[in-house]
């Protein structure tokens, strides 16, 4: 569940496209993504813009499965480098419209049926963090609103914990501990996570754990996404390093 309204996670994803939009209309196409090893800009674009027609097309059909990407309709970037800014914009639009027109109704998600609004956040924090990409790749200022990247954490950590696969803290009882300074007192802005016999657990709220990162929410978004290093300035790691490495290493996007 979203820490944040809906009508917010929308705004924050028609600004971040049209931010990305932007960056797209200015830079050259084939400029390599650091962050995103083998993408160039245009294919970041390309990822973005059906990303987000796809999230659009199952919330309109109210889908209970997943919908191949290749059934997309307009799907792929226009070839005409003056149109890509407003095919991007198009694609945040068709999706915040037909998340309103689905009001309550349930439809396929990730983590089985759940509201439309699931793909609403989903796309939202997905875009933040491509956006970031791109202004990295090519020297825009990186800058997540606090709210946003702290939903954006609360997100994240819960589906590194329901997915299967190697576990980002390895020993049972081992926990990570990851506090936003500069969170609203209105948002999550402190979870603990604790490996138990089952998975991973994890809990809002402030405890003592064998590793903590703090820092504010934009910067810390991007460490557990691996779009910056612990080391980033502003953010602070406490206890266990290479307890941190482990997790970062394990929980790629």
């Amino acid at each position: 569940m979203a820490a944040i309204g809906g009508e917010r996670l929308s705004v924050g994803l028609r600004d971040y496209t049209t931010q990305l939009a932007g960056i797209v209309d200015g830079e050259d196409e084939s400029r390599p993504i650091p962050t995103c090893p083998d993408w160039t800009l245009r294919q970041l674009a390309t990822h973005v813009g059906r990303a987000q027609r796809w999230a659009a097309e199952i919330v309109a059909r109210r889908s209970p499965e997943a919908i191949a990407f290749r059934d997309v309709p307009n799907g792929r970037i226009p070839d005409d480098p003056a149109q890509r800014p407003g095919w991007l914009n198009a694609g945040a639009a068709l999706l915040i419209d037909a998340v309103r027109g689905c009001g309550d109704e349930r439809v396929w998600t990730f983590a089985g049926p759940g509201p439309a609004g699931f793909w609403a956040r989903r796309m939202a924090h997905e875009t933040a963090v491509h956006l970031a990409d791109a202004e990295f790749a090519t020297g825009h200022d990186v800058a997540i609103p606090a709210d946003l990247a702290a939903d954006g954490i609360d997100e994240w950590l819960s589906f590194v914990a329901a997915r299967d696969g190697d576990q980002p803290l390895p020993a049972e009882g081992q926990t990570l501990h990851v506090h936003v300074t500069d969170a609203a007192p209105a948002f999550a802005g402190e979870w603990l996570v604790r490996r138990t016999r089952d998975g991973l657990a994890v809990e809002a709220g402030h405890a003592k754990a064998d590793v903590a990162v703090r820092g504010p929410a934009g910067p810390l978004l991007l460490v557990l996404m691996r779009r910056l290093p612990p080391s980033a300035p502003a953010v602070e790691v406490l206890g266990d390093q290479d307890l941190l490495a482990h997790w970062l290493e394990h929980t790629q996007f």
